[in-house]
C-alpha cells in the first residue's frame, strides 16, 4: 500500500485520539475484539520475529506474498508485508517490496483505526527497470484506516476487513491468534541520523543500496525469484492473448 504521507497526517488529524473509547463488539460487525494476530490468504506472512530483525534491517521472506497485522491490548501494533506491484505501461516491471513496522493504533469511536509508527520501520524494495534496482529504506507513515470489521466465517472462523483512507479494502486476514505474536513493543533501532530533502519540506527516507554491499549478496534472492516467476506469468498471460 502507497499513501501520500501528507494526505495520511491530515486525515489521521481529524481521528479523535482516544484508543480505548467505547468500541461496539456486535455479531453483525465486530464479533470479537482486533486484540491478536492476523493473516492474510495462505498465512504465510506472520508478524514477529519470524519475519523481521529490525536491529539489522533484514527479512525472513514468506514462501508467498501476503500481509499480517497484529494488535496488542495496551495500544501496540505490528504490520507485515510482502508484496508485487505490477506496472501497466512495462508489464515485465514488476517491483517487490517487503517491509515490516510498529507503533501506537488508536480504535477511534467514529469506527476508524490511525495507526503512528514508533519510528523504526523499514521497508526492501526491488524494481528490475530503475535505476536502483534493490535497496532498503526506512519506512515510518502514518496510516488511517477508514474502518474495520470481523465476521465469524462458519469455516474460516474469525475474519478481519481493513478498509484504508479511501475505502479500499485490504485482501481480508484470518484469526492466527488471539494474543499478538510481535516484536517488543519499544524502537528497536536507531532513528536515522541523515535524511535529504525532497525540495517540497519533505523528506527523503534514507537509503542503503543493497548491490555493491558483498555481505548483503543473498539480501534480495527472494524478491529476485518472485519478480521472475511474476513476469513469467505476466509473459505467459501476454502470449496466450496472442494466439
Amino acid at each position: 500500500m502507497i499513501l501520500n504521507p501528507l494526505l495520511c497526517l491530515v486525515l489521521a488529524s481529524f481521528a479523535p485520539a482516544a484508543w480505548s473509547q467505547d468500541i461496539l463488539y456486535d455479531l453483525e460487525h465486530n464479533a470479537t475484539s482486533i486484540v491478536g494476530t492476523w493473516s492474510s490468504g495462505s498465512k504465510n506472512v506472520v508478524t514477529g520475529a519470524a519475519f523481521a530483525n529490525p536491529a539489522n534491517m533484514s527479512f525472513n521472506y514468506p514462501k508467498t506474498t501476503g500481509i499480517s497485522y497484529s494488535f496488542s491490548d495496551n495500544g501496540w501494533y505490528e504490520i507485515a508485508r510482502y508484496r508485487f506491484n505490477g506496472n501497466g505501461s512495462e508489464p515485465t516491471c514488476i517491483t517487490g517490496v517487503i517491509g515490516w513496522v510498529h507503533g501506537h493504533y488508536t480504535l477511534n469511536p467514529n469506527g476508524s483505526i490511525t495507526m503512528v509508527p514508533a519510528g523504526d520501520g523499514y521497508q526492501q524494495i526491488q524494481d528490475p527497470c530503475a535505476a536502483e534496482s534493490n535497496f532498503i529504506e526506512d519506512y515510518n507513515m502514518t496510516e488511517y484506516y477508514q474502518q474495520w470489521r470481523i465476521f465469524q466465517d462458519p469455516t474460516t472462523g474469525y475474519k478481519l476487513h481493513l478498509f484504508q483512507f479511501d475505502g479500499a479494502p485490504l485482501a481480508p486476514q484470518f484469526q492466527v491468534s488471539t494474543t499478538p505474536n510481535m516484536l517488543p513493543t519499544q524502537q528497536l533501532r536507531n532513528r536515522p541520523t541523515t535524511t535529504e530533502s525532497a525540495g517540497n519540506g519533505v523528506k527523503k527516507p534514507s537509503r542503503r543500496s543493497l548491490e555493491k554491499k558483498s555481505n548483503d549478496a543473498g539480501a534480495g534472492h527472494h524478491l529476485a525469484i518472485g519478480l521472475s516467476a511474476a513476469a513469467g506469468m505476466v509473459a505467459l498471460s501476454i502470449a496466450s492473448l496472442l494466439l
